[in-house]
């Protein structure tokens, strides 16, 4: 016997109680700071008191959740505040109880639901010993359900299922579970399913029925129609109309926004709310639908009986055989093709039962052609974006013949898996089609899906389209090899992430840029050019187990984290900034050089002379950087000297330049024949920083970098001029560094930008 089962008509009010995000107590209002201590706030006054509440505990929160998703899809009889109580032994007077978190019946169907929380995301270690004592209410359940709840003459299926929020589970135990019968449900199924809920209506119960009950055939459901059966493209298919009541019973839609992560056949959108709402309108406006709805039915569930035809025998098939059709009706049994606006929007509707609907149902279409005439139905009525098709990458070629087809596919599945995957480092972090981009959701799937497709990952050698050899991440099969390159991108990715935590969790917000397309792309890149370095080494990763080869990477991956940490916040913004091909290979570049200082024995081929080339590189674009800087100073002090002083008799020369340096600049003028042409072409660097201070009402707005005294704000100079010593000996094997280059790069642009507004400024005041 189950107690505190009551029909959905009774639940109304707990259902608006539920369904808040908060909870609400009333209390006398002398009691109110007592409360507020306790986390409680005031809400609402009240005749004799007040009302106070709270945001509800993860726990309560999830539990509520899941109740009014399950109230709102109309099953019949619900648990109420509480959950179900469940007597074990009803004959005995004593007998314990057992709290069922909810209860949730249906004529079909009857559902116990075990909800499990957490405030943040964690491994559920005791997860074992609550599916283990969760199993243990199963026969009573299932007695206490035919017993007393069966009395409509339908044996009803009974369902066990656990919903688990911020948990993270293991493989093994998702298998015990699947051994012990009990459905795992995660956070992303719950709010898959409540938007489902939102916009469908009532419907949105037979998407949950076919995910917990899939191939179950519906009692009393079957039906028999006239249907005329033909070939299209090689393929049985039947056309027929039907009633939308009877269709929204079989049909599913396999949405990419489930996440599943064991669901490889998932092709279609989320349901547009707005536009389901619209397509009513219309059906109550006595609207119909010339155009087909296009299924897939399995096919065990079709038997079609030839009728007496007239005409050709031999064109029967091409032009249509008329008979009659027998559809076997089973939850999960009809996939819709295309049309799910058109078949959900009579969900709820007062017309679903009377109304007829054209179908076009093929039979037992492999997922790959259903994603492919999805495709081929929706380009020709608008474009598909590039992005949409690589997500069905794994839906269109998953059991293609072509090898690099199949490795395609299983990228594309393996990107789907870690964003949907709540213990993925990279969980919600990359945009889907149908997702928002956001500061956290800003890796796209084709910057990922570029990387890892390239050689080396899952074929290392290959010649005339045959495999030679195969690499690290191939596992012999498309499942197996999903699991291991997913397990081990994750690990890559994993100890990279968490020795930044901060950096990787700002994503593409200020100060982020490790979490984006660029960042993890050269991480991937690093990993690419470790396999290959460690095949040289003769190791053969292939024949490693997946927790082997996670355990040869890790230690590289701990010190490409640690050489990333350890970059300081301008490096960090040069890491960001750098784009395109050359960016990323000298991001991939950067990183190896930093593994390398950490672990020596990492060099891979190729980087010595990268590492030298790149010296080389720097002081010519140092060089560069500061002769195109010592000129412009050398234009505008003169220009400065002659407009503020003036030029009659070079009286700039003489009150605007220091005797010390005239006196220096005229012996080499007098020494070089003055061969440059003029006296301003032979003062050294350090020259402008005198005369600059010497002149520092002219010169302050102009030349004064940072804040401080003349000396401080002019110290620019003397780091200028220490870059051009090194540039200048390039025998002595002195380099400039990288953050000396970067900061070269930081006062060029800023000396630009002063020399300019000043101008601009001058000429405003003259004008």
């Amino acid at each position: 016997m189950i107690e505190n089962v009551k029909d959905i008509s009774d639940l109304v009010g707990l259902s608006r109680l539920k369904g808040r995000a908060f909870e609400i107590k009333a209390i006398h209002p002398a009691d109110l700071e007592t409360y507020v201590v306790q986390g409680w706030e005031f809400y609402k006054k009240l005749t004799k008191t007040i009302q106070v509440k709270r945001n509800k505990q993860h726990s309560l929160l999830l539990e509520d959740r899941v109740w009014n998703m399950f109230f709102k899809m109309g099953f019949s009889q619900l648990s109420g505040q509480g959950g179900g109580q469940l007597i074990i032994n009803p004959k005995e007077k004593n007998s314990p109880k057992s709290q069922i978190d909810i209860v949730a019946i249906d004529r079909e169907v009857a559902i116990a639901i075990e909800c499990k929380s957490s405030a943040d995301y964690r491994k559920r270690i005791q997860f074992q010993e609550e599916l283990g004592k969760f199993s243990q209410i199963k026969d009573p359940f299932i007695k206490a359900i035919r017993n007393n709840f069966s009395h409509d003459g339908v044996k009803k299926q009974p369902v066990f299922i656990m919903f688990l929020s911020k948990a993270i589970v293991n493989e093994n135990d998702k298998e015990r579970a699947k051994q012990s019968n009990v459905i795992l449900f995660d956070d992303v199924d719950l709010t898959y399913y409540e938007n489902l809920v939102n916009h469908l209506g009532p419907a949105a119960k037979y998407q949950i029925l076919s995910d917990m009950l899939p191939g179950k055939e519906i009692p009393g459901l079957s039906i028999k129609i006239p249907a005329i059966k033909s070939k299209m493209g090689g393929n049985n298919c039947y056309t027929f109309s039907i009633s939308p009541e009877f269709l929204l019973k079989i049909a599913y839609v396999s949405h990419r926004s489930k996440g599943k992560a064991s669901d490889i056949n998932t092709y279609q959108r989320m349901l547009t709310k707005s536009r389901l709402n619209k397509i009513r309108e219309y059906l109550s406006e006595d609207g119909i639908f010339p155009t087909n709805i296009i299924l897939n039915i399995e096919k065990n569930r079709l038997n079609f009986q030839r009728i007496k035809q007239e005409g050709d025998q031999d064109d029967e098939i091409n032009a249509g055989i008329l008979g009659w059709l027998d559809i076997k009706a089973a939850y999960k049994s009809a996939w819709i093709i295309d049309g799910q606006h058109r078949l959900y929007a009579y969900s709820g509707h007062p017309k679903s039962h009377k109304s007829k609907l054209l179908v076009m149902a093929f039979e037992g279409l492999k997922p790959s052609k259903q994603a492919e005439l999805f495709i081929d139905i929706n380009a020709k009525q608008k474009s598909v974006k590039q992005s949409l098709l690589q997500e069905l990458f794994a839906e269109l070629h998953w059991d293609s013949d072509k090898l690099s087809d199949r490795v395609s596919a299983i990228i594309s599945k393996s990107i789907q898996d870690l964003n949907n995957d709540p213990s993925s480092i990279l969980f919600n972090r990359i945009q889907t089609t149908d997702g928002v981009k956001d500061n956290v959701r800003c890796i796209t799937l084709k910057s990922l899906f570029d990387q890892i497709e390239k050689k080396g990952f899952f074929i290392a050698k290959e010649r005339g389209g045959n495999v030679l050899e195969y690499g690290p991440l191939w596992a012999g099969n498309n499942n197996s090899t999903l699991k291991r390159a997913t397990f081990i991108l994750n690990v890559w990715l994993s100890e990279v992430a968490n020795h930044n935590t901060v950096w990787w969790n700002l994503g593409s917000a200020p100060g982020g840029g490790l979490s984006m397309n660029d960042g993890v792309a050269a991480i991937f890149s690093v990993l690419r050019n470790l396999f290959e370095l460690l095949e040289k080494k003769g190791l053969k990763l292939v024949s490693c187990s997946d927790q082997e080869l996670a355990d040869i990477i890790k230690p590289y991956s701990v010190a490409l984290g640690q050489f990333l940490a350890g970059l300081t916040e301008g490096q960090r913004k040069s890491f960001r900034d750098l784009r395109g091909i050359q960016g990323l290979t000298y991001r991939t570049m950067q990183c190896q050089v930093g593994m390398r200082s950490i672990m020596p024995e990492f060099n891979p081929d190729g980087l010595d002379e990268w590492q030298n080339l790149q010296k080389q590189q720097t002081n010519k674009n140092a060089k560069e950087i500061i002769d195109q800087m010592e000129v412009n100073l050398q234009n505008n002090i003169i220009d400065e000297l002659k407009l503020n002083i003036g030029t009659e008799d070079e009286i700039w020369w003489y009150e605007g330049i220091p005797q010390t340096i005239r006196t220096k600049v005229s012996s080499r003028m007098e020494e070089d024949k003055n061969k440059r042409g003029g006296k301003e072409y032979y003062f050294d660097l350090l020259d402008y920083k005198k005369i600059i201070h010497d002149n520092w009402e002219i010169f302050e707005k102009k030349f004064g970098y940072g804040k401080g005294g003349k000396d401080k704000r002019t110290e620019w100079l003397d780091f200028i001029n220490e870059g051009r010593r090194i540039v200048a000996h390039a025998s002595s094997g002195k380099t400039v560094s990288l953050d000396h280059y970067q900061r070269l790069q930081t006062l060029h642009q800023w000396l630009g930008i002063q020399i300019n507004e000043v101008e601009e400024e001058v000429i405003a005041t003259d004008e």
